[in-house]
């Protein structure tokens, strides 16, 4: 019950808050322009500075295990390249294959890997390592397949040059390279700077979410409700069950294994909206999917816990 509970208070406000803003512009406070504007600061400013202060925040070299970092680049690069296969032969819709990927596989890692453990543990444990591991993948992989499998046609789109392209100059990569960067050289900006950071970092998450709420559009997610319950169960139950018995396997235990259901299970990450918008994608199946596996996530992450901790994985 306790972990059920805690569950809820961890994803509950996140869905209340896209509710807040889908309310606000049903009722005229928040309008289209608001939305777009808010998805561009978003992308270039809040998401770039979370992950940067993430990034920069963490003892790379100190909490460094390689084992550890390379099993999560493992399940991220596998789990990213077999969805985007299979999603090439499976969706008919051809101009979803890349909202589709991204919202399967994509975690809130960062932000609820950290909240999780330290709840369960009394502090991060684990969590930088894992955020090392899947987070930079889960970005670049982002800007590949939205680049490949986009809804706009043009000169060099789908190529491997624009791609690349793309990803050099993505703020939310720029972001971290930079954010890595300032870690292995431990930068130690002052107190003003430090604080200037954390406030814009701070504001990245509840403006996503409000933007989502406010450019959710109900007929239209309706429309795409087979392929958002797809994707959902994929990040929610098929991908936990195929890679959490491995990492069980390959001795991960207690706040390991913790961090890893949390890259596995958590909600797909507001940010997979952002990106989408902001690369020529519709939007809709994004947070449509982020809205679903927001709500579900809670039963889910508390059933794979405490499957863990019946077997006595997790202390």
């Amino acid at each position: 019950m306790d972990s059920l509970i805690y569950s809820l208070n961890a994803t509950l406000p996140v869905f209340l808050v896209i509710v807040v803003g889908y309310v606000l512009k049903q009722i005229g406070i928040l309008n289209n322009g608001f939305v777009k504007t808010a998805n561009k600061f978003n992308f270039v400013v809040t998401l770039p500075v979370l992950l940067f202060v993430d990034l920069s925040t963490t003892d790379i070299i100190g909490d460094f295990d390689i084992t550890y970092v390379l099993y999560c680049a493992f399940v991220t690069t596998v789990a990213f390249f077999g969805l985007w296969i299979a999603a090439k032969f499976l969706i008919k819709d051809k101009k979803i294959v890349g909202e589709f990927v991204q919202a399967g596989y994509r975690s809130s890692a960062a932000i609820l890997g950290v909240a999780f453990i330290q709840n369960i543990y009394g502090d991060s444990g684990m969590a930088p390592v894992m955020i090392i591991g899947c987070v930079p993948l889960f970005n670049i992989f982002a800007v590949l397949v939205l680049t490949f499998d986009g809804e706009k046609d043009g000169d060099g789109k789908g190529n491997i040059i624009n791609s690349l392209i793309n990803i050099v100059k993505n703020p939310i990569i720029i972001g971290i390279v930079l954010g890595v960067a300032a870690s292995l050289l431990k930068i130690d900006f002052p107190e003003i700077i430090d604080k200037t950071l954390a406030s814009l970092a701070k504001m990245a998450s509840p403006l996503a979410l409000i933007t989502i709420g406010a450019g959710f559009e109900g007929r239209k997610a309706i429309a795409k409700i087979k392929p958002t319950i797809a994707a959902t169960m994929i990040k929610l139950v098929v991908l936990p069950a195929v890679f959490l018995p491995i990492a069980i396997k390959l001795g991960f235990r207690d706040q390991a294994l913790v961090a890893l259901i949390i890259m596995l299970g958590s909600p797909t990450t507001p940010s997979s909206y952002i990106m989408a918008k902001n690369m020529g994608h519709e939007g809709v199946l994004t947070s449509s999917v982020v809205v679903a596996t927001t709500l579900m996530s809670s039963l889910c992450l508390t059933f794979w816990i405490f499957v863990a901790r019946y077997f006595g994985y997790i202390i």
